[in-house]
């Protein structure tokens, strides 16, 4: 008795490709591995606005993780020294001591950059 087996690669890739395939499930679970280190990894509340999803893309399947914080930014990237000044009032207010301070600026001394995307991604390997 012999048994042939005809691959087709069209057919096969299509299959290895279509929604809910083994791809596609194993690229969303290591997805969600990453996307749960990324939470626990970002500052304060930066870990309640990421989210992650599965697209269509040019070459494939792509796994997206987003950050939707308005700080986002500063914090992946650090900020300079910068001088703080009021916007709506005349003088910021400061409690220092136990003491209220005015002050027409401040200087900020800057932020060192926090690439948690990043380390949770070499994290999640």
């Amino acid at each position: 008795m012999s048994v042939e087996l005809h691959l087709e690669p069209g057919r096969l890739a299509r299959m290895l490709r279509m929604r809910n395939g083994i791809v596609e499930r194993r690229l969303a679970a290591r997805t969600r591995r990453v996307a749960d280190i990324a939470r626990a990894e970002a500052p304060g509340s930066m870990g309640r606005h990421i989210d992650w999803h599965i697209k269509e893309g040019p070459r494939g399947l792509q796994a997206v993780i987003t950050c939707d914080h308005k700080a986002v930014r500063y914090v992946i990237e650090g900020t300079r020294p910068h001088i703080i000044r009021p916007r709506r009032a005349k003088a910021l207010r400061f409690e220092v001591g136990g003491a209220v301070v005015f002050s027409a600026y401040a200087r900020h001394p800057g932020t060192r950059p926090n690439p948690f995307l990043q380390r949770a991604l070499r994290l999640g390997r």
